[in-house]
């Protein structure tokens, strides 16, 4: 099976081509650094020749309200008009867990739209919904840094290995088309600053970690259930302090 994946070269998208070439398939990563382009759409038509999947991965250069919406209204539109010339029969993509529950967050609403799209395109589909990735961690709390501190809120936490998502992602993507979506999720749910005080003592850093009510993130104060699946999610198996114990986590 050809399955072309957009955002190919990125986190989730190299771990795709990888497990789905070891499966048999012709997995075929797509983005700038190999001449496609969604935003233009460059290579658009000349990748998905013969293509009978596409998994998109790709991600907005900027979380900006304005540019992140820009980019996936752009970027889903002209993928899914070049699939429908060129005969896909299945859209998979890769999306948040909670991004319904907050219209008021401008990535959401961002995930919102370009999946909106993919379910008004006519073509089959699948959305994964996913928590937050293990490698992002660090990331997270260097953005919740001020001074000395890292500020989080004490709301619902329960992360995966990337591992597990591109696994999911690519049982999905050669299974029939759902229609519709699952969500994952990490084994352990935790709250957000237990988690990250944990991490920090794991990491050997040195900063404070203070729970704040009123922290922001993804520019915004979370309500206690907003990062965290309802029932029926699909749980991944690896825990975070084996991950970190792991090459990848290394």
């Amino acid at each position: 099976m050809r399955i072309v994946v957009i955002g190919g070269t990125g986190l989730i998208g190299s771990k795709l081509v990888t497990k789905l070439g070891e499966h048999g398939h012709e997995a075929v990563p797509a983005s700038p650094n190999t001449g496609v382009n969604t935003l233009t759409g460059e290579g658009l038509a000349e990748v998905l020749d013969g293509a009978s999947v596409v998994i998109d991965v790709s991600n907005s250069p900027s979380f900006e309200d304005t540019a992140v919406l820009e980019f996936f209204r752009t970027s889903t539109g002209n993928l899914l008009a070049a699939e429908e010339k060129a005969g896909v029969g299945h859209h998979v993509a890769l999306s948040v867990v909670g991004t319904e529950r907050r219209p008021d967050i401008g990535y959401f609403r961002a995930k919102v739209a370009q999946e909106e799209l993919i379910k008004d395109s006519g073509i089959a589909f699948s959305i994964v919904h996913a928590t937050q990735f293990f490698e992002f961690a660090r990331r997270i709390a260097d953005e919740a840094t001020a001074g000395e501190a890292v500020r989080m809120p004490p709301v619902l936490f329960q992360p995966i290995a990337g591992e597990e998502v591109a696994q999911t992602v690519g049982r999905v993507a050669v299974g029939s088309p759902l229609n519709g979506r699952v969500d994952i999720a990490g084994p352990e749910r935790f709250r957000m600053d237990e988690f990250f005080r944990s991490a920090l003592t794991a990491w050997g850093d040195e900063r404070e970690v203070v729970t704040d009510p009123h922290a922001h993130y993804f520019g915004a104060e979370m309500r206690e259930s907003d990062l965290v699946p309802g029932d029926g999610a699909v749980l991944g198996e690896i825990k975070y302090a084996d991950w970190l114990a792991s090459d990848a986590g290394r």
